[in-house]
């Protein structure tokens, strides 16, 4: 059941997502300045902001730039730490050793405080957030794999690839990584809800993407002077963040039940 809602969430903030211009024929960064925080109507079905721009619009718009942030931030920390956790499970000894403790720093520091001293450091911008993101995203993959070779480096096959005179880079690539893929597939999923949240709080500080592009967490603190006499600036950015994190944990949460039945509840 969590699989199916979660696919069913995340397939339509897609299809919305690239589907935006074709299904919201508005411009998002269009203004009418005489119907600022105008309420839904007919022609604006999710009103209209401080600036007089429409909600629905940028709510689309936005979807891309969250599933973007996503994406970007997913890939880079999973392919970091698959290189890094497989060095560190395979290799062992001081190697081990020495990217434990890496990752044991790393991980001792809130991850959003460490990613606002960043993006402060490198500019606000949708690049920076996604460096900054993955620069302290992939330590938890590299966990993950760590620990799937290190079960994986003693199985029978490997043990034969090894006497057969494979290297060890061959052994790692083909052999032992392969063991960890599902688990970091459901890993990547659940780092897409982390992600999203993550972009949305780094705009909501200003230290996300810059305006006029549009960002869900622009959107909701642009509508906290407005709660009062225009709570929609906030309510439809709030639930279009919630129901995406939601559907991206129910389908990480169906993947782990899948795949490993064990963890089931």
């Amino acid at each position: 059941m969590n699989l199916r809602i979660g696919l069913a969430l995340v397939a339509i903030a897609v299809v919305v997502a690239l589907a935006g211009p074709w299904i919201v024929a508005a411009d998002p960064r269009a203004q009418e300045l005489a119907l600022r925080l105008a309420g839904p109507t007919l022609a604006h079905p999710l009103g209209l902001d401080e600036l007089g721009r429409d909600i629905l619009a940028r709510l689309v718009a936005g979807a891309r730039v969250s599933l973007l942030v996503g994406v970007a931030v997913v890939s880079v920390s999973a392919l970091l730490g698959l290189v890094v956790g497989g060095i560190a499970g395979y290799a062992g000894g001081w190697v081990d050793t020495a990217i434990g403790r890496v990752i044991d720093v790393l991980m001792a520091f809130p991850g959003i405080l460490l990613a606002i001293a960043l993006v402060a450091a490198l500019g606000p911008s949708l690049r920076n957030v996604v460096i900054a993101l993955a620069a302290i995203g992939w330590v938890g993959y590299a966990r993950l794999v760590r620990g799937q070779v290190l079960k994986a480096r003693e199985f029978e096959y490997v043990q034969a690839a090894r006497s057969l005179g494979a290297s060890a880079p061959r052994v790692l690539v083909r052999h032992v990584l392969p063991s960890a893929y599902p688990a970091v597939i459901v890993q990547a999923t659940l780092g897409m809800a982390g992600a999203i949240v993550a972009e949305a709080s780094l705009s909501f500080l200003g230290l996300g993407v810059q305006p006029p592009t549009p960002s869900w967490g622009a959107m909701l603190d642009a509508g906290r002077s407005h709660l009062l006499d225009a709570p929609h600036l906030t309510i439809f950015p709030g639930v279009a963040i919630a129901l995406l994190v939601l559907g991206f944990n129910f389908l990480g949460d169906g993947l782990r039940d899948r795949i490993d039945p064990r963890q089931s509840r």
